[in-house]
């Protein structure tokens, strides 16, 4: 899509032809059709399907519920889920005959259910579970004994789902971990692999990195010795990629420095494999004592790598680290018990439920506006079907539910991508249905094969996925005594009405990310400012790795509401450009610090080190004052002279010193010098283009 300006058909283009890379495991794809079709199989070899569609039909609702994290996270998110769709289900059936009654429930599910997108996205499926039970059993009033009865079975589904994810706890206590960790790791060998990269793309591993920290450190971590082993493992992926980045920024000698880069990724490349195995790791031993002959046979005492030793040193200490403790992490892992536990960074520690809570019922508030919308377009959806007597009505209440989300793109990709989806759906599931032979054990095996596809592909392309989820749905219904051919116009109708109101919902009351972003890229350049205060203290090694995960979330969030307002309608292209070129620089900044991090104690050895603090100080200073400028969308005011404080502090050491350390010290300066004016020269740029632009539209 032009960065210059928005289009509705590039938009559309772009969301019917990107297709992402599956990343759903296939044993979760099996255990999750497992859990659908096995209950609906039982129920027809015992004579009692209706028994069996309730359960599938919990499964189904509960699915996504089923993610990757520790074993104890997977078992509060899924009885959390399959509790409040048994919940929904059983107010559904009770008061679903009334009007307004179901009507009220829906707006209260609908705007709670909204509002928990700030707890983030595994908890904001929850809410979206609660309302699809709601408006699917509210078509169906029943008795008091029926309403239990049907809300049992879906509550069970979702248990049985529960039990299928959580099978392999007792046998693979450490899985979720060690395959964390064995992501990190392998990610961190196709580092070591690029000698060079763009300084202004995103740093490496930076989603990675900080979904591990959340699952070994976070509240539903494991506990036992084998932890200790991973909780090491983290810290040294950290220096490792701290290392890496510092040697390529030293721009050494390229034969030494390729050469052992090359070795160093088969070392990590081994432990990733060991990880994910939960093996030995005998083959990355092997890798590490090939690269320790490398070592001293490359550094034979020339100035050839002078700048690049301590850090060849250092990375192969931390590869020899990771190679014993990777021996530990498993289930047998045995290490001391450490004192003091190792706890998540505070940067990524939640506040309290109620607090975050509190803290978003605001008009303000991007969540809050969420679940207004939610509220009104979800009882509309339902009032709707029900004064039309739409066929299969719920159908309409449940897309607006899926498809409203909290930013314009989101909503629209999925609106369009469920039409198109369903659409594809009804000729997909038209097709089968003529080719299987009639009988119900043909249409279970194709039901079992559609919703492989969708539960494989949700993540890669939306449209495809609902197109199976279409022939799953139908076929579901079928055994429920529904025409299958009624069934599917049924659904592209309501779907399309569903999708439509969704949109409507968003235009009436929208939330424009142009609004935001500068605030997002101000928090994102203040975390910088305050990681480079951080590496101005000596010591303070617990400070530097929170205020580095902190500058990384800061990161991650600015990219993905650049990401939102590139796909916005009327998003100015002056704003969008200078979002890209904040965005861009601050990777370089980054990138300085994490260099600047790795290389203190080479730095530790040049006299006056309360010189250099203070010039990383003063850099910090200026980097908060653009910050603070673009927050407050005022102009930039005069900054410190980093520039002539660079020149003296290099000049002042000229006479004293290791030699190495000072070229180090003059390398890295200059480039803090020049990351920190280029943002202040992007912000002034920035302030002048729109005045610039005002002035020749008056004339």
């Amino acid at each position: 899509m032009s960065s210059s300006a928005y289009s509705l058909r590039a938009h559309a283009i772009e969301s019917l032809t990107h297709i992402k890379r599956p990343d759903v495991p296939l044993r979760v794809v099996l255990r999750n059709t497992a859990a659908v079709v096995l209950p609906l199989a039982v129920g027809m070899a015992t004579g009692y399907p209706q028994i069996g569609l309730g359960v599938a039909a919990g499964a189904l609702d509960t699915m996504f519920s089923d993610q990757p994290g520790p074993y104890r996270q997977r078992l509060r998110q899924l009885l959390l889920a399959s509790l409040a769709a048994g919940l929904a289900a059983l107010v559904g059936f009770l008061i679903g005959g009334l009007l307004l009654p179901i009507l009220l429930a829906t707006a209260a599910c609908g705007f709670f259910g909204g509002l928990l997108v700030v707890f983030g996205t595994d908890t904001a499926r929850v809410g979206m579970t609660s309302m699809i039970l709601l408006v699917i059993t509210a078509s169906t009033p029943a008795s008091l004994g029926h309403a239990l009865g049907g809300a049992a079975l879906i509550f069970a589904g979702g248990l049985l789902l529960t039990a299928f994810s959580l099978a392999a706890w007792p046998l693979q206590r450490y899985w979720p971990e060690r395959l964390a960790l064995a992501e990190v790791y392998a990610g961190l060998a196709a580092v070591a692999r690029q000698p060079s990269h763009d300084e202004a793309d995103v740093p490496a591993l930076t989603e990675a990195m900080t979904t591990l920290q959340h699952t070994l450190l976070g509240r539903d971590r494991a506990h036992g010795r084998a932890m200790e082993a991973f909780g090491v493992l983290l810290e040294l992926a950290e220096r490792i990629r701290l290392e890496l980045t510092a040697m390529t920024a030293l721009h050494a000698d390229p034969t030494i420095h390729a050469m052992f880069r090359g070795d160093a990724a088969r070392v990590l490349a081994a432990i990733a494999d060991a990880l994910e195995r939960g093996d030995s790791p005998e083959q990355a031993g092997r890798a590490l004592q090939t690269l320790r002959a490398s070592e001293y046979a490359l550094l034979d005492g020339s100035d050839r790598a002078s700048g690049l030793a301590a850090h060849i040193h250092a990375l192969a200490g931390q590869l020899a680290a990771a190679v014993r403790n990777a021996d530990w992490a498993g289930s047998g892992g045995e290490l001391r018990a450490s004192e003091a536990e190792t706890r998540l960074p505070r940067s990524l520690r939640s506040n309290s439920s109620w607090a975050t809570l509190r803290a978003n019922l605001t008009p303000r508030s991007v969540a809050f506006r969420h679940a207004v919308r939610m509220a009104a377009c979800l009882t509309a959806a339902l009032w709707f079907s029900r004064l039309l007597h739409l066929p299969h009505g719920y159908w309409l209440p449940m897309t607006a539910a899926i498809v409203l989300r909290p930013d314009f793109a989101a909503t629209f990709n999925f609106g369009l991508l469920r039409v198109l989806g369903t659409v594809l759906g009804l000729v997909l599931t038209t097709v089968l249905l003529r080719i299987a032979p009639d009988e119900p054990w043909a249409h279970l095996a194709l039901m079992a094969v559609l919703c492989m596809a969708f539960r494989y592909l949700a993540g890669a392309h939306y449209g495809i996925a609902v197109a199976a989820l279409t022939g799953t749905v139908v076929i579901l219904l079928s055994f429920d005594g529904v025409n299958p051919g009624l069934a599917v116009a049924d659904r592209v109708l309501n779907t399309a009405l569903g999708c439509g109101m969704a949109m409507l919902a968003y235009v009436a009351w929208p939330t424009w990310e142009r609004g935001r972003a500068r605030a997002a890229l101000a928090v994102m350049l203040g975390a910088y400012a305050s990681y480079l205060r951080a590496l101005a203290q000596p010591g303070q090694t617990g400070a530097h790795d929170d205020t580095r995960t902190a500058a990384r979330t800061a990161r991650t969030n600015a990219q993905a509401s650049i990401d939102r307002m590139r796909t916005e309608p009327a998003t100015p292209p002056e704003l969008l450009a200078l979002a890209r070129a904040l965005f861009a620089n601050g990777n370089r900044l980054a990138r300085t610090a994490m260099t600047l991090e790795a290389t203190l104690d080479d730095l530790a050895a040049l006299p006056a080190a309360s010189a250099i603090r203070h010039f990383v100080e003063q850099a910090a200073d200026a980097v908060q004052a653009i910050a603070a400028a673009l927050r407050e969308q005022q102009p930039l005011g005069a900054l410190p002279e980093l520039r002539a404080m660079q020149r003296e502090l290099v000049t002042s050491m000229q006479e004293g010193g290791d030699r190495v350390a000072l070229e180090l010290l003059a390398r890295i300066s200059d480039r803090l010098v020049d990351n920190v004016n280029t943002l202040a020269h992007v912000m002034k740029r920035g302030a002048q283009e729109p005045a610039a632009g005002a002035n020749q539209a008056s004339a």
